[in-house]
């Protein structure tokens, strides 16, 4: 598991996404999340407008990312 540290206390999913390295650009986060191939904290997450805040853990192609 890969720690994440972000500079908000919260960051959209999609935008966690590309700062994390998960994606290189924000159509890639876009079509995971619409595919269901993200999940955040273990549930498959479809809204990449979802808030993520300290604490949340988000898997994408086998990598974990945890955000701190």
């Amino acid at each position: 598991m890969k720690d994440v540290k972000i500079n908000t206390e919260i960051i959209k999913l999609d935008a966690f996404l590309k700062w994390a390295g998960a994606v290189s650009v924000g159509s890639d986060a876009k079509m995971y999340i619409l595919n269901g191939a993200v999940k955040v904290n273990g549930s498959i997450e479809e809204k990449r407008g979802r808030k993520l805040k300290k604490g949340d853990i988000v898997e994408l192609d086998g990598e974990s990312y945890k955000i701190i």
